[in-house]
């Protein structure tokens, strides 16, 4: 990795490899080499072992088994993976202070002032990986290009245990040869609609007209899309972010079709989400609810309020309105997997104004300010202030708290939230 400084070559994309599962097998020996999932009804993480089954995250435990008979499941232990998290990060702050973390598990790097200290990007990436896998056991791969999509894009294409530099001369050369499903961005339902255009490769993308993609994606996708096909990624590493939403989801195995089920799966993330907004002290003006069938198709619903909304009941009562839209759409596919986000927040008012549930429920006018919905603030404080102290079961809605059947501890979704 010797040689001279490549002008602009800054960018690190750090990834920790099948995370949660290297955790387990790092905290058991005997799991080492062998295919593990981490998770409950639903797969959280895979490792390798099992991936190459076609074991994949927020996979049903059941078709998992199925795939890979010898599989071996573990709860997780999520009390340890905050802590190894932070090591790594640590290990990233030694090499440069902007660091900018995006999940539990990856973070980029700007080592444009370090580069004087360490010498070139490559070289910087290298001595990263080994003092990852010194300080803590785990395995880390690493790209490192101009932009922090393509460093993403080569860190993906190095795993794993790998490490990617992408020349400023050699990019779109290595851009352009990728299937399209490698953008940052590209789901199943985005690659499908690429697909019916006739567009498998990123230089097929790069080279259709951004007209046919405005009209096909529409026009913010379509230039987005256009543009990373060019590699035209201007965004800095951010230290610090400002939460402009807050979300949570959830994946279950079975049932999907049941209403029942999905009231109380939208109950438990409008808790979750309501938490993290009175703990920032935000309250969110859009309630946005995103559903997935099992065939991997999604709709999302959006309802935005003159007031803005904080409380667990609240949000709930949205979002399972906005859920039923969108499942009377499904024409009897299972749902595998429902989230909520929040969005236009803002500073948390003293005392919350009219919330016009009138035009989305059906319902009659409620305020927020009301000594009803007082009272619904003062019960979630309550909450929270007693699972800050003893525990997030200590105390809760008994729907919620008597569900035997719930897959994945909430621990390790709120893990790899990212607000």
């Amino acid at each position: 990795m010797g040689g001279a400084v490549t002008e602009g070559l800054t960018i690190l994309h750090v990834d920790l490899d099948a995370f949660y599962a290297s955790v387990e097998q790092l905290r058991n020996p005997e799991l080492r080499g062998k295919p593990i999932a981490v998770g409950g009804g639903v797969v959280l993480a895979a490792s390798y072992e099992a991936r190459r089954f076609g074991v994949r995250s927020a996979m049903p435990l059941r078709r998992a088994r199925q795939l890979c008979p010898g599989l071996i499941v573990v709860s997780g232990h999520f009390s340890e993976y905050g802590p190894l998290s932070e090591k790594v990060m640590d290990a990233c702050r030694r090499f440069t202070p902007l660091v900018e973390q995006i999940s539990i598990d990856e973070a980029f790097l700007d080592v444009a002032g370090a580069l004087h200290l360490f010498g070139p990007a490559g070289e910087i990436a290298d001595r990263l990986r080994s003092e990852v896998r010194t300080d803590t056991g785990l395995v880390v791969s690493v790209g490192v290009a101009r932009t922090k999509f393509l460093a993403k894009v080569a860190s993906r294409v190095a795993k794993p245990d790998g490490l990617l530099v992408v020349e400023p001369e050699e990019e779109l050369a290595f851009l352009h040869a990728l299937p399209v499903a490698l953008i940052w961005g590209v789901g199943p339902a985005t690659e499908a609609k690429l697909a019916q255009l006739g567009i498998a490769t990123v230089a097929d993308l790069a080279y259709t007209d951004q007209r046919t993609l405005d009209r096909h994606l529409g026009p913010g996708a379509g230039a987005h899309l256009h543009a990373l096909a060019w590699n035209r990624d201007p965004r800095p590493v951010v230290t610090h972010h400002r939460a402009k939403s807050v979300g949570a989801q959830s994946s279950f195995g079975g049932g999907g079709h049941s209403r029942r089920l999905r009231r109380r799966v939208l109950l438990g993330l409008a808790e979750r989400v309501g938490t993290r907004l009175r703990k920032k002290d935000r309250a969110a003006h859009t309630i946005t609810v995103r559903v997935r069938f099992d065939d991997l198709s999604a709709v999302t619903r959006s309802a935005s309020l003159r007031a803005p909304v904080a409380t667990t009941n609240a949000i709930a009562a949205i979002a399972e309105h906005l859920a039923d839209a969108g499942v009377a759409e499904a024409a009897g596919r299972d749902v595998n997997l429902l989230a909520i986000s929040t969005s236009n927040l803002v500073t948390a008012p003293h005392l919350q104004l009219e919330l016009p549930f009138a035009e989305l429920l059906g319902a009659d006018l409620l305020r927020t300010g009301s000594a009803h919905e007082r009272s619904r603030q003062g019960l979630d404080d309550a909450l929270d202030m007693l699972r800050e102290r003893f525990g997030k079961e200590a105390v809760g809605r008994a729907s919620l708290l008597l569900d035997h059947h719930r897959g994945v501890p909430d621990e390790f979704r709120d893990l790899a939230s990212r607000d």
